[in-house]
């Protein structure tokens, strides 16, 4: 039997993607583990995560880069210089592995140097990307910024120029590690990823597959939306807009463009029958008074059925997103019939077919996002997940790459 481990900072909250991927295996008969810095879950014979001493190092680490990324532009998201971390490459899951993921593994899980520990292992490594990091020199989107292409100077984030460019000082320590092991292999679940990655200096020359990430359709499925609002409190007769962030104002989640389409749908639909849902966040008073509609928090949803309750309810699901791989939102409530409008970037357009499952709006233009809104509402159309989100695709994929990557294998 073939064993896998997989590598991710906290478990499942920021790591649901790798948790649902290391379930599936395990049903489908693989020997799969995880390790994490963290987790919410108990540890067991296929769950473990590290001790007090990483907490501490994951504490300062996160000071660390706190003051070396001071002055960077929060409009531009999420900047990681990993500094300090943990070598696991002697753990007992790690080295008992055919094959090792390496998921999101910053805020001081995993530095570059504890990486190259686990590539000179001499093991099949799959670095599953959950966002742009391992392709530039250290932004986790780069929006519209493309010198990932070439080296990452004159960085859009860091605007005063310092002596230490930590950008392009990253760029290099990963162009060298990526370049001297030649078992790393790179994985993205969205095609505008892939696309991305085949491109970026860093990873052109690399191997690089297209796996979406798995869903587990027994929870995220279609109840009934009456069934749903009850045990929510919710008015049945609402026309119900859904959103969902757990930080609803991240420059990735695209709330300004939200608002104004709201404020423009008002305009324009006459039913005072309408609500907006809100998950993921607790009650935030200047959202709430932001939206010209009656508004419902529901505050984080800490387990997959009220989450799925939670999409039922609604008669449309918006996902404004500036900048996201793949977004498990999305796929979420596709699968539990509810249609998606959002922007046409990203994994967005791997999911969501115009008009027929959702629709996708013009990029940053909040009047097509009203119009999906209203299409949504109007037309009748259902969400539904696509056939090339079948877990058992995705798995047998997966296990092609594994062929491939194992008959590599010194």
């Amino acid at each position: 039997m073939i064993s896998v481990v997989h590598l991710q900072t906290h478990l499942p909250s920021s790591g649901n993607a790798a948790y649902r991927l290391h379930n599936a295996l395990c049903q489908a008969g693989v020997n799969s583990s995880m390790l994490s810095m963290s987790s919410d879950i108990s540890k067991s014979d296929r769950i473990d995560y590290l001790g007090r001493k990483s907490q501490v190092t994951s504490f300062l680490n996160n000071k660390l880069q706190a003051y070396l990324l001071r002055d960077t532009l929060d409009q531009y998201g999420l900047f990681s210089f990993p500094i300090l971390g943990n070598n696991v490459s002697d753990m007992e899951q790690v080295e008992s592995a055919d094959i090792i993921y390496l998921h999101w593994v910053m805020g001081g899980f995993l530095n570059l140097a504890n990486i190259e520990q686990i590539a000179a292992l001499n093991k099949p490594v799959i670095v599953f990307m959950h966002d742009m990091w391992a392709i530039t020199g250290g932004c986790h989107y780069s929006f519209m910024c493309e010198n990932y292409l070439y080296g990452c100077q004159d960085c859009q984030m860091f605007p005063a120029k310092k002596f230490f460019d930590l950008p392009v000082i990253e760029f290099k320590a990963k162009l060298k590690l990526y370049q001297k092991y030649s078992n790393l292999f790179f994985v993205t679940p969205s095609a505008w990823l892939y696309n991305l990655t085949k491109k970026s200096l860093l990873t052109k020359n690399k191997p690089v597959y297209h796996i979406p990430n798995i869903i587990n359709v027994s929870k995220f499925k279609k109840i009934d939306r009456q069934t749903a609002r009850a045990i929510l409190s919710l008015d049945p007769d609402d026309k119900i807009i859904a959103f969902g962030a757990a930080s609803p104002t991240s420059p990735y989640k695209g709330w300004e463009y939200l608002r104004q389409a709201l404020e423009l749908f008002a305009k324009s639909y006459t039913s005072s029958k309408v609500s907006v849902l809100i998950f993921g966040s607790e009650h935030d008073a200047k959202l709430a008074e932001a939206i010209p509609f009656k508004t419902h928090f529901v505050g984080r949803l800490r387990d997959d059925y009220s989450t799925a309750l939670v999409y039922n309810a609604a008669n449309v699901f918006v996902a404004p997103s500036m900048a996201d791989n793949l977004p498990t939102t999305v796929m979420e409530s596709l699968c539990c019939g509810t249609p998606v409008v959002g922007f046409a970037i990203g994994g967005i357009p791997d999911m969501v077919q115009h008009k027929e499952n959702g629709y996708l709006a013009a990029y940053k233009d909040a009047e097509d996002l009203a119009a999906g809104i209203r299409f949504c509402l109007d037309s009748g159309v259902t969400g539904k997940l696509l056939p090339c989100f079948d877990t058992e695709k995705i798995l047998e994929q997966h296990f092609a790459l594994y062929e491939e990557m194992l008959s590599l294998k010194p």
